[in-house]
């Protein structure tokens, strides 16, 4: 097989999802977190205010992930933390009450795939990296709507974003797990 047979085999394969703006399934979908407390234990928590969306274009280059999440919405299961981690010391909500995410690009084969983009807190904005796992396509039963699922995995550091309250008492890496659903188009279907 020459590099052109190559190529024309592996550039046009097609995606598993129907093209179009895939709406985020609010139900089944969340966006969860750890940090280091005191170096010695984790605290988890999650934003329950969370809008995303899914842009399937032709080809894998043309898909784009938009997330936009209210920091006001932390719940760690302790409101009394939750309180102090909106105030100035930590996520400042008044002065940074949104955090965004743009993908920039997706890649990856089989069961290994990352998406880039820009994630911005506040006025700060920098690029990180997700490993996704597609989790597939099925359709519902009872509407018959077809939902795709993903996990995506990573890391940011809050000293990136100007937050380095705490020093060693709470750590500067913060590991995110996104489980996303997605509704298929009205109207599409595979």
């Amino acid at each position: 097989m020459t590099q052109d047979d190559l190529s024309q085999t592996t550039a046009v394969a097609p995606l598993p999802l129907a093209p179009g703006e895939w709406e985020m399934d609010p139900l089944h979908s969340a966006v969860n977190f750890t940090i280091r407390h005191l170096g010695i234990a984790k605290v988890r928590g999650r934003f329950a205010d969370v809008r995303a969306g899914l842009y399937v274009g032709e080809s894998l280059e043309e898909v784009r992930v938009t997330a936009e999440i209210a920091l006001a919405s932390i719940d760690t299961g302790n409101a009394d933390r939750d309180a102090h981690t909106r105030s100035a010391d930590l996520l400042d909500v008044e002065k940074r009450p949104t955090m965004a995410f743009r993908s920039t690009r997706v890649f990856g084969e089989g069961e290994d795939w990352t998406m880039e983009g820009d994630l911005a807190i506040g006025g700060v904005s920098r690029p990180v990296a997700l490993a996704v796992d597609f989790g597939g396509v099925m359709e519902t039963p009872g509407d018959g709507r077809r939902r795709a699922g993903f996990e995506a995995t990573g890391e940011i550091r809050r000293s990136d974003y100007g937050m380095d309250f705490g020093g060693s008492l709470l750590g500067d890496v913060v590991k995110v797990q996104l489980d996303m659903q997605f509704l298929e188009p009205q109207g599409q279907g595979g």
